[in-house]
């Protein structure tokens, strides 16, 4: 139960990544602005969410874990309510920055807290239903967002006025902002009542000011320290390259490219958005048994392959789509199974307690900076070239692969510090 609620974070998370998908072609038709813009629009919030993980790590180790999943919760809800009733892009734009801080704050503690409070056998598993919170809040957003469409013309018919007339029909990219507002009250209430991490407590006894922080200096820079640090910068950083953020941000538009038109894109991305919730039980199922090693390989791999074919498809101008749509899932399966659940399972667990806030604070962090730089980069990757775009994407899972295989050994039903005895080895 506690991993349900702190994992609504994963949900929001999800949803103010993908909510924008539905946004950006209405708010393009409202405000018809250029490539430039449509990037910031989507990269602001990720500028939001550096900011948030960049004093969250310390402050979750000062204040403890609880406290900093309310903060993220409040801003939130700040962000879903004013985004919908901004009077222009500025206010938008500053809004969005608020929500990506608690997107921030929350892709870095919720992980962090679940792997504090789950038993050894099932910390795979508890983790990476973070991962499915995350894929059920896209598919929510996408869901919302076809929705929402599908009502303009009957709330147009009945002449809905008012705020809701402007929300829900004249304007309705801000109804579907403003759904994020119902998740965010749930959260908000449920990190109220979650206990604290005791993990947390033990190493420091409640206490705020009971710091560590020359033995977590001397420790960072520690000689067994430096494959976990490589792993947690490359592996959230290779995770954002793959390629998974494009299709979540510009998927109607990549669709569009192949001659679907709008209404199918949405309705596509919403079977996409299913497939990566479905795809992600078998992490949830596997992580604790196979491994996680076996998993990112195999997963990697295979999203490699995909990207490679979809960019061959879109370089000889054969992107039906049918056979689009299957290259799609199969990525989403291969990533949705892999690279997206794993990276918060073993950044979770690889740190010791001393400096595992921070660490996973500077890997979140990485994560965040290379998706705003994705976040606007995209749009004119794909001005110069889809198959180009795809092609980086794959190049990046093959390299993802290369260093697992070469520098993560197996951490599965390990304790936390069994897992740093094999970094001393």
């Amino acid at each position: 139960m506690v991993t349900l609620i702190a994992s609504l974070g994963g949900v929001l998370f999800g949803f103010d990544m993908a909510v924008v998908s539905g946004v950006l072609p209405l708010l393009h038709k409202q405000y018809s602005f250029n490539s430039a813009m449509e990037g910031w629009i989507v990269s602001c919030a990720l500028i939001g969410c550096i900011s948030g993980v960049l004093f969250s790590g310390i402050l979750s180790d000062r204040l403890g874990r609880k406290k900093m999943l309310t903060i993220s919760a409040a801003l939130f809800l700040v962000s879903a309510i004013g985004c919908s009733i901004a009077i222009d892009l500025k206010m938008l734009i500053i809004f969005r920055i608020i929500g990506g801080m608690g997107v921030g704050i929350a892709s870095n503690i919720v992980p962090l807290y679940i792997s504090e409070i789950a038993p050894i056998n099932k910390r795979g598993k508890l983790v990476s239903a973070y991962q499915l919170a995350i894929t059920m809040g896209i598919l929510l957003a996408y869901c919302c967002n076809a929705a929402l469409l599908k009502l303009v013309p009957l709330n147009t018919s009945n002449g809905t006025s008012g705020w809701l007339g402007l929300i829900f029909s004249k304007e309705v990219w801000r109804g579907m902002f403003f759904i994020g507002s119902i998740p965010a009250a749930l959260y908000l209430l449920g990190s109220l009542i979650i206990p604290e991490s005791l993990r947390w407590t033990a190493n420091t006894g409640g206490d705020k000011y009971n710091t560590t922080s020359n033995m977590s200096k001397s420790l960072f820079w520690a000689k067994e320290m430096r494959k976990p640090l490589l792993l947690g910068v490359l592996l959230p950083l290779f995770s954002q390259l793959s390629g998974i953020n494009a299709i979540i941000y510009y998927g109607p538009s990549i669709l569009s490219s192949a001659g679907i038109d709008l209404n199918n894109a949405l309705h596509a991305q919403i079977f996409f958005g299913l497939a990566n919730v479905l795809f992600t039980f078998i992490a949830i199922w596997k992580v604790d048994s196979l491994g996680r090693r076996p998993l990112y390989l195999i997963g990697s791999a295979g999203a490699a392959l995909s990207l490679f074919i979809i960019a061959i498809l879109f370089s000889t101008g054969h992107q039906t789509g049918l056979f689009l749509g299957i290259m799609v899932i199969f990525f989403l399966l291969c990533f949705a199974c892999s690279m997206g659940p794993l990276k918060f399972v073993i950044v979770s667990e690889i740190f010791p307690d001393a400096i595992r806030g921070k660490a996973v604070a500077i890997s979140i962090m990485v994560m965040w900076v290379s998706d705003a730089l994705i976040g606007q980069l995209t749009p004119i990757l794909l001005a110069k070239g889809t198959a180009l775009t795809f092609g980086i994407f794959a190049f990046c899972c093959l390299c993802a692969f290369y260093v697992v295989y070469k520098i993560y050994p197996e951490t599965k039903g390990k304790t936390f510090d069994q897992i740093q005895s094999l970094w001393k080895k």
